[in-house]
């Protein structure tokens, strides 16, 4: 999960500007809120599975346990905080950056990792979902501990929350995120301390450490173990967002909190409900919030919200960032993102992905009501996740890294083996709840092969009626055209060929402005481009000149503000003079377009709800000349 808050952008100089033990804070507030909720049901739900309906013997919960923190020590604290926080990509983590990161380690566009990249992304998302309504879920169900006749109010009080949060975020959430940082730090020890008052109720309990009850358990429960072990996973879903957010705190941080605080944390609540459990079985039915007396129940259910609130919007704001990522990279059409900061650039709001977030969300509530039900969707989408990175990590471990092929696969095959028994096992449930995110990411993964395939047969029908740049300076320098005064801007994609707003105004206008510069912006496999490789420029004739502008995939393409360094390199050009050139394309389906019909009129679809160029490059409206055009694909 990759919050944008803080933003990368206002950490560039994060060790120097600001104190270590600041970012770590920041680290315990932002990073750690989706996999520090887990054990207000983690636990529960693993040892209702192993039970199976039968009594909660002692063999249960030290098996049930020792899984548990055998799955944080190996899949989050080896996999995750060891190693693949030292895969960075210029200080960025996350799938799409580990996918960025793979394709640069090969030297070239790899279309397995771009599948896996995808599936890996389309999972996040649909984990942007599910987390929201199973956390809020789980920490609003302790009400019915205080009184039964609440239990009707649950979901109604969930929705609430979920429509407030979700409701907040075109403000921006930079004042509420000031606040994550003492609040998660208050719930970390809440779960410290809790979980030290109740290791007494049954010392015996610590014996979980041993690997051989989770062992032992897994091999001599059959199919009930393999099912139980897909509801341990929920004690590490959030493990993703130590990689994620690594651009927004820095490896050191986020493995200090992880190590002295939250980790401990974790281990000591988890031993807590398990001695609990051992001394009282009955007690598994919320083993949670029975480890409080009932006159301390609301406030722990106010903590427990807010805690969740707080994951739900990392995992929010994470979505919002992915999404800007995956249109960066070419891999959906532009969304509209709106700034919510002045003073971090990565604050940023898409209303048409906070909608659809919002609706996938209560659908979920209203479609599982307990946290119960939404726990078998859970775990598939972040085991895939998992599994993805672990492949790619691989990838890059090997050709980045520069290790010989076996030491790198005796290093990460195991753990990715840990991740596919998870993910088989999540898989157990798929009738049960893990078809949710599956056909998420099934549609997700068809809406961008739409994109992708539809973008390049329109490129290729482009081509053909498209005629070279340098061709057409010829013939204008035989035959001249009259001449305005002033600049004009031409966007393009491919710079060697003559943009079709150009044609038009030739044809049309029958004019050329004095100077003429044809703009491409592209996107580069890096998170960020120094400020040095902004700008490219180029004189190709007297009167007309290539610019080309280069971006990371997780900055916004600003090309006024960039213009300013082309200016400095030497462009003098004044913006009230400067028309800027846009074409629009109408298109049009064609029976040999190379796609089913079906997916043509997606793609269509996909390109009328596309964001405006304008817009999307933040280029002043008042200087934008449009000029339409009719294509068939």
């Amino acid at each position: 999960m990759a919050p944008s808050v803080p933003t990368p952008e206002a950490h560039e100089a994060a060790p120097a500007t600001t104190g270590f033990w600041a970012l770590t804070l920041g680290s315990i507030g932002v990073v750690f809120g989706d996999i520090g909720t887990s054990p207000l049901y983690a636990f529960r739900e693993a040892v209702h599975a192993a039970a199976h309906g039968g009594p909660v013997t002692r063999d249960i919960v030290l098996g049930v346990l020792s899984m548990i923190l055998w799955s944080l020590f190996i899949v989050v604290t080896a996999k995750y905080v060891l190693l693949l926080l030292r895969a960075d990509n210029n200080g960025e983590g996350g799938t799409l950056s580990l996918m960025a990161l793979g394709q640069r380690a090969l030297g070239r566009r790899s279309w397995l990792l771009l599948a896996l990249g995808v599936l890996g992304g389309s999972m996040f998302i649909a984990d942007s979902m599910i987390t929201p309504a199973i956390s809020v879920l789980s920490a609003v169900e302790g009400l019915k501990l205080v009184t039964p006749a609440l239990a009707d109010y649950v979901v109604p009080l969930t929705i609430l929350i979920l429509v407030g949060l979700f409701s907040v975020q075109s403000s921006g959430t930079a004042r509420v995120a000031a606040a994550f940082g003492p609040v998660m730090m208050l719930w970390f020890t809440t779960l410290l301390v809790l979980g030290l008052l109740h290791i007494s109720d049954d010392p015996s309990v610590l014996a979980a450490i041993n690997p051989w009850y989770a062992i032992q358990f897994l091999f001599s429960h059959g199919t009930i173990g393999l099912v139980t072990l897909g509801l341990v996973f929920l004690a590490v879903t959030g493990g993703e967002a130590l990689y994620a957010d690594l651009g927004h705190f820095g490896r050191k941080p986020i493995q200090a909190g992880w190590f002295y605080f939250v980790l401990p944390a974790l281990l000591i609540n988890y031993f807590g409900q398990g001695a609990l459990v051992l001394a009282n079985p009955a007690a598994i039915e919320n083993s949670f919030y029975r480890l409080v007396p009932e006159i301390m129940l609301i406030p722990l259910v106010i903590l427990a919200t807010a805690a969740t609130v707080i994951a739900s919007q990392a995992v929010i704001t994470g979505a919002f960032s992915l999404v800007r990522q995956a249109v960066q990279l070419g891999l959906l059409p532009r969304f509209e993102v709106r700034y919510t900061s002045e003073a971090h650039a990565g604050q940023i709001y898409l209303p048409r992905v906070n909608r659809l977030l919002l609706i996938g969300v209560l659908l979920l509530v209203l479609l599982f009501r307990t946290s119960s039900g939404l726990a078998s969707a859970y775990g598939i989408a972040v085991s895939t996740t998992m599994v993805v990175d672990g492949i790619m990590g691989f990838v890059v471990i090997w050709k980045l890294w520069n290790w010989k092929a076996a030491t790198a696969a005796a290093v990460i095959v195991p753990l990715i083996v840990v991740d596919m028994t998870f993910f088989a096992a999540n898989l157990l449930k798929l009738f049960e709840g893990a078809w949710v995110p599956l056909l998420f990411g099934l549609l997700m993964a068809g809406l961008v092969w739409t994109w992708r395939r539809g973008a390049a047969i329109l490129i290729l029908k482009t081509r053909r009626i498209e005629v070279p740049l340098d061709d057409l300076i010829k013939s204008l320098e035989k035959r001249p055209p009259h001449i305005v005064k002033g600049t004009a801007v031409f966007l393009t994609s491919d710079p060697s060929f003559v943009p079709t707003a150009l044609l038009h105004n030739l044809k049309h206008n029958k004019v050329l402005h004095e100077h003429n510069v044809i703009l491409t912006i592209e996107t580069a496999q890096t998170p960020r481009v120094d400020v040095a490789e902004r700008v490219r420029m180029e004189k190709i004739s007297e009167k007309f000149s290539t610019v080309r502008l280069r971006f990371g995939f997780m900055e916004s393409p600003n090309v006024p503000k960039a213009l300013v360094i082309a200016r400095k390199l030497g462009w003098q050009f004044d913006i009230m003079a400067t028309s800027f050139f846009v074409s629009r394309r109408s298109l049009k389906p064609s029976p040999q377009s190379g796609m089913p019909q079906w997916q043509d009129h997606l793609f269509i679809a996909m390109s009328k709800s596309a964001n405006d160029a304008t817009d999307y490059f933040q280029i002043p409206t008042g200087r934008v000349v449009e000029v339409g055009t009719q294509v068939i694909i």
